[in-house]
């Protein structure tokens, strides 16, 4: 084995790259494979995100419809059903706040809760949220229970 014959290991060298902008006798000299003026041939080219060569890119002609309100509160629910669940789980003995539905993972910590009617609820209970629905205000006062709006 010589120097004449020596060669990386096969498979060690992923690409054969240009040699660029190292004389005419490389065949990438003079212009470095870039081509003859324009922006593409300038050093610190690059293109914009969406750019389409001057035509109107597609997330500008493409209409855009809808509302999205800012002030739009959002609200965690919570059924009568999985309330009565919960009860007779020994889960909740007589009253379910803010701080009792954290630890049972109901909800997350800054979220608003809503109580909705989905289903019949048997125990009396002392139910505190941000807002209820008429249908599980009226069910869980029928039962007993009292309604808290935070």
């Amino acid at each position: 084995m010589d120097l004449k014959n020596l060669k990386p290991a096969k498979g060690s060298v992923k690409t054969k790259s240009k040699r660029l902008g190292r004389g005419q006798g490389s065949g990438y000299g003079g212009t470095s494979t870039r081509g003859h003026k324009g922006a593409k041939s300038r050093s610190g080219y690059s293109k914009k995100i969406g750019f389409e060569g001057g035509q109107m890119p597609l997330q500008r002609r493409v209409p855009k419809f809808g509302f999205n309100n800012i002030n739009r509160k959002e609200y965690k629910v919570l059924n009568l059903d999985k309330l009565q669940y919960l009860s007779d789980n020994k889960k909740i003995k007589k009253n379910i706040d803010i701080e009792t539905m954290l630890k049972l993972g109901l909800i997350s910590k800054n979220d608003n809760v809503k109580i909705l009617g989905r289903g019949s609820l048997k125990a009396s209970l002392k139910v505190s949220a941000h807002k209820f629905s008429s249908a599980a205000k009226s069910a869980i006062e029928n039962a007993g229970g009292e309604v808290i709006v935070i």
